[in-house]
């Protein structure tokens, strides 16, 4: 059975609506995929760390409650877990002050099995972090050499843009490990000074990997990918309730299509067709819809129940 393994950051989000504290729910980029599609039944594994406190347990028996093996989460003795403030506006759209207190960066953790067409999910600052660059590589790499999928989202935040220059040799380290690269205007636009899909695509992604994802909030998707394959795919308009986890369940639902669809990495190397783009954005665009319908940062066990169905 194929499975998805994540590694990236854990925080408890506490989110604000007109500056009053409405919900804290477990959550981090990576941690809201591998939630929501362990509420879907697929097999998930995270590899992070937190803080010897009541944030870092609830943080490991939420991963456990919804079927994510926790294992590979390492839980440091000295230290309180991050947290995140979001701050909704009128258009449920959030922004963020982080708060970590952890006093020494490290990584250390074991592996989970990784077998051929297994699915890594990366990204993030956590991806990109010189402290704990030499770990998070060499899982990458182990992860590429045994076959699996890597899909990279992007997700730079604008609090991170005066370590462009020094950042940039991962950054394209990460792009030459990923099989898929996913990411939104507003990090290209950071990045690079440019949003543009195929300008993106042909000047920054090409060279390093094939295929590529590119989000624009409520605006169409943009793909671009072997054999000079380009559509764009309409967003339909729904009600909003927070667009927290839009961009992490867009991740986890694309990958649950892999699954679904039985895609391996050497279909993706050889290129997709049409037909199962299309599947592939639906699938994610399904699970971001789902996704912003609540203050939670994922998909609802419901819906989880249904897809666990097919």
């Amino acid at each position: 059975m194929r499975k998805v393994i994540g590694i990236g950051e854990t925080v408890l989000d506490i989110i604000f609506r007109d500056n009053q504290p409405v919900q804290a729910v477990p959550g981090g980029s990576t941690f809201n995929a591998i939630i929501s599609l362990g509420r879907c039944g697929v097999e998930t594994h995270f590899i992070s760390e937190t803080g010897n406190d009541h944030v870092g347990r609830l943080i490991i028996q939420f991963l456990k409650d919804n079927g994510c093996h926790a294992e590979c989460v390492n839980v440091y003795p000295d230290s309180k877990s991050p947290l995140s403030l979001a701050f909704l506006n009128e258009k449920n759209d959030a922004e963020y002050v982080f708060y970590k207190d952890h006093p020494r960066d490290r990584l250390d953790f074991t592996y989970p099995d990784v077998q051929a067409d297994d699915i890594v999910l990366f990204g993030s600052y956590y991806a990109l972090n010189p402290v704990i660059r030499q770990q998070v590589k060499g899982f990458l790499e182990y992860a590429h050499e045994r076959g699996a999928i890597l899909y990279y989202d992007v997700n730079f935040r604008a609090s991170h843009q005066n370590e462009v220059m020094k950042l940039t040799p991962n950054l394209l380290e990460n792009f030459e490990l990923a099989d898929i690269v996913r990411g939104s205007s507003e990090d290209f636009e950071i990045l690079f000074k440019k949003s543009a899909p195929d300008e993106v695509y042909r000047s920054h992604i090409m060279f390093y990997t094939r295929n590529f994802i590119l989000t624009q909030a409520a605006n169409p998707v943009e793909v671009r990918a072997d054999g000079g394959f380009s559509k764009q795919y309409a967003i339909e308009p729904i009600e909003t309730v927070s667009t927290i986890g839009a961009g992490d369940n867009f991740n986890a639902g694309f990958l649950y299509g892999l699954l679904l669809n039985g895609i391996t990495r050497q279909q993706l190397e050889q290129g997709l067709s049409a037909q199962q783009w299309d599947s592939l954005i639906h699938c994610a665009m399904q699970f971001s819809a789902e996704a912003c319908k609540s203050l939670y940062n994922y998909v609802s066990p419901e819906f989880g129940a249904q897809k666990m169905r097919k």
